[in-house]
């Protein structure tokens, strides 16, 4: 039996204890001492249309987040995120000039898109027995939302920094009927959070439907493409679409297709399963989400292994539709001069159907004078270890 002296030992048991108090300490130290930043909101020119200033609006969290606006599309032009080392980076695709986001290759890059999101089929429809016939049948017409200027308005709500962007758009703009005035509130919380808010109200019944178009790669620019992103839905099925992509009405449930994300998996895994996405470069079609509710619910949800960065969607609408970037190519020359290629981003818009104008079935986008149209979506970002 082996007899232990105490009082020998008692010194190397102090020196461990101290050791491993030292330590404690140290990595308390190191969490308290978290760099906080200040928040608010910043702005810059960016440009000048006939006239008028545009300016790129920064909101910044405490965190150290930051979101960019102009006031040209009300169009967000970058999100800037850390990623799962602490390091920021660029996660939304954007223009360095509003020479780019005027042209013809914009891509409707972080645009606010309306009045009527997505597709109405042969640019019309009939409202209260009149036939209204649009100057095009997709994303609000020839001259939508993403067209326009838009009035701006810095806010400093609680914690929260705040943007407030309102447009009015007159009795026939794009053949639409009724005077619309129409408000997006960008919210930038110190959660990381994006929020959006719609809100609309008009003179004359009239349909409305907007949504963003925001390009994600959650790389941080360290990937060329977004397919090893991995990605799920919260919706069993989708819209079936025609050649012009005009739903035919019919939902079709998504199990056992390449395009179900019901179980995340990456986006590109399944592509060169369907004849359908790989002639057409990858997805580009409406989900048809299990919350019908009109409540706040998450939508989708998308996770990059090499930044750690994820984001989630939330919504109130009942569609969500998911592009992966098919036509991005080296013409759409994009922030630091750099061309687009195909699959490069990728776009989670919340909205109602297309051609919801058409569809009796669908839910509706009618909005009737008096009252008032109201949408909201989150953009969460957070990172995984």
């Amino acid at each position: 039996m082996i007899k232990l002296n105490y009082r020998s030992i008692f010194p190397t048991l102090l020196f461990i204890l101290n050791l491993c108090l030292s330590i404690s300490a140290l990595a308390q130290q190191k969490k308290t001492t978290v760099k906080v930043e200040k928040s608010g909101i910043s702005k810059v020119l960016f440009g000048t249309i006939e006239g008028i200033k545009i300016y790129e609006y920064t909101l910044k969290n405490n965190k150290g987040m930051l979101v960019k606006v102009i006031n040209y599309g009300a169009s967000i032009t970058d999100i800037i995120t850390p990623d799962k080392y602490g390091v920021m980076g660029s996660v939304a695709f954007g223009f360095d000039s509003l020479k780019s986001y005027t042209g013809g290759q914009n891509a409707l890059m972080g645009a606010a898109v309306g009045r009527v999101a997505n597709r109405i089929a042969n640019g019309k429809f009939t409202l209260d027995g009149k036939e209204y016939v649009l100057t095009a049948n997709i994303h609000g017409g020839k001259k939508g939302f993403d067209r326009h200027i838009w009035n701006a308005k810095e806010l400093l709500v609680s914690k929260d920094v705040v943007l407030k962007m309102s447009y009015f758009s007159k009795d026939g703009e794009e053949g639409f009927p009724g005077n619309l005035n129409v408000t997006i509130v960008y919210t930038l919380t110190p959660n990381n959070e994006l929020k959006i808010d719609y809100k609309a109200i008009t003179d004359k019944t009239t349909h409305v439907n907007f949504t963003n178009h925001s390009y994600f790669n959650l790389s941080g620019g360290k990937e060329e493409n977004v397919l090893k992103t991995v990605l799920s839905i919260q919706a069993d099925e989708y819209l079936e679409a025609d050649r012009g992509n005009i739903p035919t009405g019919t939902l079709i449930k998504v199990k056992g297709t390449p395009l179900d994300f019901t179980t995340p998996h990456p986006i590109g895994s399944l592509i060169n399963e369907s004849p359908a996405l790989k002639s057409g470069n990858g997805y580009d079609l409406t989900y048809v989400l299990r919350n019908q509710s009109g409540k706040l619910a998450l939508a989708a949800k998308a996770y990059e292994s090499v930044s750690g960065r994820t984001l989630s969607v939330y919504t109130t609408e009942p569609g969500l539709v998911f592009y992966t970037g098919n036509h991005l190519n080296p013409g759409v020359i994009g922030r630091g001069q750099k061309p687009s290629a195909k699959n490069a981003a990728f776009c989670l818009e919340t909205q109602h159907y297309p051609d919801a104008a058409n569809q009796p079935k669908f839910p509706s986008t009618v909005l009737k004078a008096g009252e008032t149209y109201q949408s909201h979506t989150v953009y969460k970002f957070s990172v995984v270890f």
